[in-house]
């Protein structure tokens, strides 16, 4: 079992001792915009604003200075494939007090002045799963924070990626913020805190053994990655918990839940290792660092990281009969900020998720899975407006469709106390890199209110090309399809053209139609507010860009907040404002065939809809993070390899009732 952060750590987070030791301080007004935003009550009269991002934006300081307390996670890096080492978190920086490591080694950095000015967010998105035996897991993407800067975490390296030789320039894990793991056949650890920082930004992945034979988990945050014991794979790298976004509860929702402590805001753990199974019996998978993907055993296929925690994919196993086993994708960083208020906002009614006030309103914004309870001050009926996302669809590889979006539904419903019920934030689907599939479908967001569960289904894969036609996966929203095969159809209603109440199924649409030759060009996965385009062969040939998503209703337009992702100035449609901001759900754009001439690839919809690939990677763009947007889908190189497509963006649910 991969170690736990306790004692020192769990005491300072527990019970606030950071924010009694070190309250941020400044002069002045001081307003700033950016991310979601999260107020909340510290111990003796302090109260605290966070902004949270989940995707890249700007933390604008519009007047006044302060000091700042911030994390900073990076993407993890990708499991290897086959008795595969599993990936390393990404590098994990902050300066919050009292945040220590696993030996309880100190984590903090130093104070962080802000002045008015505008600070870029860079969230580094996870790396992707190693696709032949001789590649390694790729390396998770950096995230930043002004000059702060967090390495991505290091692939874990597969079966063959090493031994004896290696393949030229090549033998092992990939060093990173933390390190990925070994592989069985004897390869070496990733190193971590690469490249260098102090405090240390995270811990080296395990070695790789040929005899006995057991690959090794990816470094964490917290500590190394582990080597297995025969046969099975190592335990990932321990995460670490760094209370910034709110009290750190069960309620809270933001980063992994610990299973051991019960509490959120566990970041960068390692991905654990895969197991072999040939000859040995089947040995057990490693586990990840806490918020890492589990490896593979047999038959193989590992998990992938949680999203927006910088944790490492799994390794994947192996199956002495079927075959190796593919690896978990890493997870997507976060960032978050915080500062003092001089006083509270306002006064919630209830708890969880990160909650904001704004227009009278109290605002509850769930980016990931959480529990909605009421406290004593609700107790009458009470008018709850809400918005549910589900997860976007996965974009495909192979000049294949965009991914659909998740379904929106919004409306309102009362409330009366005492309550308490579970929220689901629906993740965005896998990709596919191989012809003639289907990516996978989103899952679905729900809240499970008194009045009734309330569930927005994920929107659907695209499908790729090779093989004949081959139609677009069905969802909320429908993925795109391939060589003029049908578009996937939507379980979610045309949307009307006025923002408004939903019907029940939420607004979504079909996928495009994908053009049959010689481009080949994908359709786009359908958006919350109009259907994928097509494919089309004219001159210059494209593929279909994804439907345009929704603005979100004017409730939950804070302008200090940047929830959602931008969207168009001149809305096509009533009930939309002009600010460009606060849009979701947007389809996916679709690819061509290969990488000459004068085809392009389709462009995602406004709304979080990742764009078609385009050279020198061909691969895909995801979904942002917490908008259901569809992920984009991937070309082919001039050598036909296919290229992975954009996994499909997570869900996000919003509830809002008066202050």
């Amino acid at each position: 079992m991969a170690p736990i952060v306790t004692s020192l750590a769990t005491l300072i987070n527990q019970f606030g001792l950071a924010a009694v030791t070190s309250a941020p301080s400044g002069g002045g007004a001081f307003t700033v915009t950016g991310g979601v935003i999260s107020d909340y009550p510290g111990p003796g009269g302090t109260f605290y604003r966070a902004h949270i991002f989940t995707s890249s934006g700007t933390f604008n300081v519009t007047s006044g200075s302060n000091n700042v307390e911030y994390l900073v996670v990076a993407g993890g890096g990708g499991g290897g494939r086959d008795r595969a080492g599993g990936g390393g978190a990404g590098g994990l920086r902050t300066n919050l007090p009292g945040v220590v490591d696993a030996s309880l080694n100190p984590l903090t950095g130093s104070p962080f002045s802000v002045s008015p000015g505008p600070y870029s967010v860079t969230i580094g998105g996870g790396g992707s799963l190693a696709i032949p035996d001789t590649a390694v897991g790729s390396s998770g993407g950096p995230s930043s924070f002004g000059p702060i800067v967090a390495a991505g975490g290091g692939g874990g390296a597969s079966e063959n990626s090493g031994g004896s030789p290696p393949p030229s320039g090549f033998s092992g894990g990939v060093p990173g913020g933390s390190g990925g793991g070994g592989s069985y056949a004897s390869t070496p650890a990733g190193s971590g805190n690469t490249p260098a920082t102090s405090p240390s930004q995270g811990y080296p992945g395990g070695s790789g053994q040929s005899s006995p034979r057991n690959a090794a988990g990816g470094g964490g945050a917290g500590g190394a990655g582990v080597g297995g014991s025969p046969p099975g794979g190592g335990p990932g790298g321990a995460g670490v918990q760094v209370a910034i976004a709110g009290p750190a509860s069960a309620t809270t929702g933001v980063g992994a839940l610990n299973p051991a402590t019960g509490q959120y805001q566990w970041f960068a753990g390692g991905g654990g290792a895969g197991a072999v199974n040939d000859g040995f019996g089947s040995g057990p998978a490693g586990s990840g660092g806490v918020g890492g993907g589990s490896a593979g055993s047999d038959p193989g296929p590992a998990s992938n990281a949680t999203q927006s925690t910088g944790g490492g994919g799994g390794g994947g196993g192996t199956t002495h009969s079927g075959g190796p086993g593919f690896g978990g994708s890493g997870g997507s960083g976060i960032v978050i900020v915080r500062y003092a208020l001089p006083a509270s906002s306002g006064t919630a009614r209830a708890t969880g998720g990160a909650i904001s006030f704004y227009g009278g309103k109290t605002i509850h914004t769930f980016t990931s899975s959480g529990t909605f309870a009421s406290l004593p001050t609700w107790s009458a009926s009470t008018s709850v407006e809400y918005v549910i996302v589900g997860g976007g669809g996965g974009g495909t590889g192979a000049y294949g469709g965009g991914g659909g979006a998740g379904t929106y539904r919004t409306n309102s419903t009362p409330f009366s106390g005492p309550f308490s019920f579970s929220v689901s934030i629906g993740a965005g689907g896998n990709s596919t890199v191989t012809y003639a599939t289907t990516a996978s479908q989103g899952t679905s967001s729900s809240a499970a209110f008194p009045t009734g569960t309330i569930t927005s289904p994920g929107g659907g894969g695209g499908s790729s090309g090779g093989s004949g036609a081959r139609a677009g996966g069905p969802g909320g929203s429908g993925g795109g399809s391939a060589v003029g095969a049908a578009g996937g159809p939507a379980t979610g209603s045309p949307f009307p053209g006025t923002i408004g109440v939903t019907p029940a199924s939420g607004w979504g649409h079909p996928g495009g139609v994908g053009a049959t030759g010689p481009t080949y060009g994908g359709g786009g996965g359908g958006g919350a507010g109009a259907a994928g385009s097509n494919g089309s062969e004219s001159s210059p040939a494209a593929a279909g860009s994804g439907g345009v998503g929704i603005q979100l209703p004017a409730t939950f337009r804070n302008s200090s907040s940047t929830v959602g992702a931008p969207g168009p100035t001149s809305p096509p449609f009533s009930g939309a404002d002009t600010s460009g901001l606060y849009w979701v759900a947007g389809g996916g754009g679709g690819a061509p065939y290969g990488a000459g001439g004068t085809s392009t690839p389709g462009s995602g919809g406004a709304g979080g809809g990742g764009n078609g690939g385009i050279a020198p990677t061909y691969a895909g763009s995801p979904g942002k993070e917490n908008t259901g947007g569809g992920g984009g889908a991937a070309r082919t190189d001039p050598g036909d390899t296919p290229y992975v497509g954009g996994f499909g963006g997570s869900g996000i649910v919003l509830i809002a009732y008066p202050t």
